[in-house]
């Protein structure tokens, strides 16, 4: 995937329009202030619906109606163009890396989408469309088996879709034998499914053990993913005392309700701190 394409209203001046733990390319034009927590940059009690106002619907001023497609697009920021991704290096043999976040000082952040069972809010395919959201989809295989015309959606529209296990149990203390199948199993149907094979793999919980990283690497995974932030009901999560997101921070959110929420504050965040979204595939080669 080309890793300089417009991102979140890049460079576009009339368009200026970007998890819970449990599961646990740009100008700029949100006000920047520091960050706070949480930071909310929608309503936690109003979550965004695909069926609450009709996309593009006009208010009786003329400008998008709360909640409508086109009132999340205005409120995305626009963000300095991404410098030319510098993969990082591999590691070692035999083992998959486990990162909270790239190591990259470019400054740069990855959005990141779980699951795939709970909620599908049709009009997120448009905002990751519109805007242009870079965004990696670790998904479990059943969901998107049930769902696949959905995901295949986002990744024409620039998603990504990675490894996140067949059945989303906790694979810390499992035999080699129980967390090969999950991942392996995980990976082969959604290369069926999708046409190419997962690379990256995110343990259900995040709960992994030397035995989960091997598995990973003998499944073809390049790298165990963690995350730095989450994001819910449109609040962002730090998990550092900065309150802040870092070069090559990785933000996790999930396929629910208020995903436009989250997207929506998680594009904020990354703005508010300088950064531009990437996507995570381009940094691990």
């Amino acid at each position: 995937m080309p890793s300089t394409p417009r991102r979140a209203r890049a460079a576009v001046p009339l368009l200026a329009l970007l998890a819970l733990t449990a599961c646990a390319t740009h100008g700029a034009r949100v006000t920047a202030h520091a960050a706070q927590q949480p930071s909310p940059s929608a309503s936690p009690s109003a979550p965004a619906t695909a069926t609450a106002t009709p996309a593009g619907t006009p208010s009786r001023s003329g400008t998008p109606a709360p909640k409508s497609l086109d009132w999340y697009l205005a409120q995305v920021p626009t963000f300095p163009e991404a410098p030319p991704p510098q993969p990082v290096p591999p590691g070692p043999a035999g083992s998959a890396p486990f990162r909270f976040r790239v190591p990259t000082e470019q400054k740069v952040a990855f959005i990141t989408i779980d699951d795939g069972g709970l909620a599908r809010p049709p009009a997120v395919i448009d905002f990751i469309r519109e805007a242009r959201i870079p965004v990696t989809l670790f998904l479990n295989s059943p969901a998107a088996t049930a769902h696949t015309d959905y995901f295949r959606q986002i990744e024409a529209a620039g998603g990504v879709i990675e490894n996140h296990t067949i059945s989303h149990t906790s694979l810390s203390g499992r035999s080699y034998a129980f967390q090969k199948h999950e991942i392996c199993g995980s990976a082969d149907k959604l290369e069926q499914l999708f046409g190419k094979r997962p690379t990256l793999f995110r343990p259900p919980f995040g709960n992994r053990d030397a035995t989960t990283l091997r598995a990973a690497y003998d499944c073809g995974m390049k790298a165990v993913f963690h995350w730095s932030e989450t994001v819910n009901e449109g609040i962002v999560r730090y998990q550092t005392p900065e309150k802040v997101v870092k070069p090559g921070d990785v933000l996790l959110m999930h396929f629910r309700p208020a995903l436009m929420d989250d997207l929506l504050a998680a594009l904020k965040a990354i703005h508010r701190a300088g950064l531009t979204p990437a996507l995570l595939e381009d940094y691990v080669p």
